[in-house]
C-alpha cells in the first residue's frame, strides 16, 4: 500500500469510531491481518469490538515467560468470555538461555542496551513470526500514552515490519477507555486496580503514584523518550 492510499484511508476514517475502524480494516485486508493484543485496557475493547461484529481477524499476544499471574489469568477469562482464539507467540528458548547465561537473569536493569536486547529476544523476534504472511496488523496504541507516540495516525505504513498498522483507538483519552471496559463489562487486568495503567513484564513494570504520568511504571528508571521497547517504531 502507498503512501498516498494511507493518506486516503486516514482522511477518509477521520470521523469513523473504532468499530468502523476495525471492520473497514477486515474488508480491506481479507484475512491478512491480525490484532496483537497485550491485554491491556485498550487492547481487550479491540477484542470486544471483534468478538462482537464477529470480524474475521485473527488475535494472538505475546509471552515473554516474565508475565504477571493476572495476565496469564485475563487470558483465560477473555477466551471463556469471548469464545475465540488467542494465539500465544514465545520466544526463542536458545537466545533467551544465551542472553540470561552471558548478561544475567535481570540484565534489563544494568543498560538501556541491556534491556532493549531483552525486549528485543522476548518480544521483537516473536512478533516478527507473528506478522509473517500479513498485510497488516492491529494495536491499541493510543496518542495519549508517550511522547513517542504522539504523531501516529489511525493507519499507518510500518516500515520496520513492512506492512499497514492499525491504531482504531489513537484517539481514545485514557478516561474514555477506562469508562468503556467498566461499562461494557469487558474482562481486564485485576492490576489496573492496584495502580497498574500499564502493564508489561513484571520485573519491568510497577503501581505508579496519583499524578504521575500513566507510563511511569514502565521501565521506570529510563528517560520517557526512551520507553519503548522495538514494537513500535516511527
Amino acid at each position: 500500500m502507498k503512501q498516498e492510499d494511507i493518506n486516503q484511508l486516514n482522511q477518509t476514517l477521520a470521523k469513523a469510531d473504532a468499530e468502523e475502524i476495525l471492520t473497514e480494516a477486515a474488508t480491506l485486508f481479507r484475512g491478512k491481518i491480525s490484532f496483537a493484543s497485550s491485554l491491556g485496557f485498550e487492547d481487550q475493547i479491540i477484542t470486544h469490538f471483534i468478538a462482537k461484529n464477529t470480524l474475521p481477524i485473527s488475535i494472538f499476544t505475546l509471552d515473554t515467560g516474565r508475565l504477571f499471574p493476572e495476565t496469564y489469568d485475563l487470558i483465560d477469562r477473555t477466551v471463556a468470555k469471548y469464545k475465540l482464539n488467542i494465539e500465544v507467540y514465545f520466544p526463542d528458548y536458545r537466545q533467551v538461555e544465551e542472553m540470561v547465561s552471558e548478561k544475567g537473569i535481570n540484565l534489563f536493569y544494568d543498560s538501556i542496551e541491556n534491556r532493549k536486547l531483552c525486549c528485543g529476544i522476548r518480544k521483537t523476534e516473536p512478533l516478527k513470526r507473528a506478522l509473517q504472511n500479513l498485510d497488516a496488523w492491529i494495536t491499541g496504541l493510543r496518542k495519549e500514552q508517550a511522547v513517542t507516540r504522539t504523531h501516529m495516525q489511525a493507519i499507518e505504513w510500518d516500515a520496520m515490519h513492512g506492512l499497514v498498522k492499525v491504531n482504531p483507538l489513537i484517539n481514545w483519552t485514557a478516561e474514555e477507555v477506562e469508562t468503556f471496559v467498566r461499562s461494557e463489562g469487558i474482562p481486564y487486568n485485576k492490576l489496573h486496580d492496584k495502580g497498574f495503567p500499564s502493564i508489561g513484564c513484571q520485573p519491568c513494570t510497577r503501581a505508579i503514584q496519583p499524578g504521575e504520568d500513566i507510563r511511569a511504571g514502565r521501565w521506570w528508571w529510563e528517560q520517557p523518550e526512551q520507553k519503548e521497547c522495538g514494537l513500535h517504531k516511527s
